[in-house]
């Protein structure tokens, strides 16, 4: 795939989060914080409505994004910052776009949003161009 700047990719990653979901992130990853899956210890231990999913759920599935518009071998290295909790309903969109192409290299931009169109995940990943 030759990529250039200002090429684009939108992909809706996941619709409603549930609890399912959230509790098998944690058995894959092996986190247990009780803030992802203990409704109790979210409300009282830390204030939140509700558990929220684990930021790196967020990003694995932004991720996916990349990998299936890029193939699974393109993606050289890859960084996100967490801007908001992904709650169960949830439904999150992650879109990419190329920004640089340089050295064989493209940069592209990340940013995932939820239903309400709130950044939830924002970052960048270089891939072969």
């Amino acid at each position: 795939m030759a990529l250039k700047v200002g090429d684009t990719r939108e992909q809706v990653v996941i619709e409603n989060v549930n609890r399912s979901h959230i509790v098998k992130y944690a058995g894959a990853s092996g986190d247990f914080n009780p803030l992802h899956h203990d409704e109790g210890a979210a409300q009282k231990m830390a204030g939140y409505p509700s558990v929220f999913a684990h930021g790196m759920l967020s990003m694995g599935l932004t991720g996916r994004m990349l990998t299936d518009w890029l193939g699974p071998t393109a993606l050289k290295k890859y960084g996100v910052r967490f801007t908001k909790q992904v709650w169960p309903g949830d439904t999150l969109t992650a879109r990419g776009e190329v920004t640089k192409v340089e050295g064989g290299l493209a940069t592209i931009k990340v940013i995932t949003t939820n239903q309400n169109g709130e950044s939830v995940v924002e970052g960048e990943a270089i891939a072969q161009a």
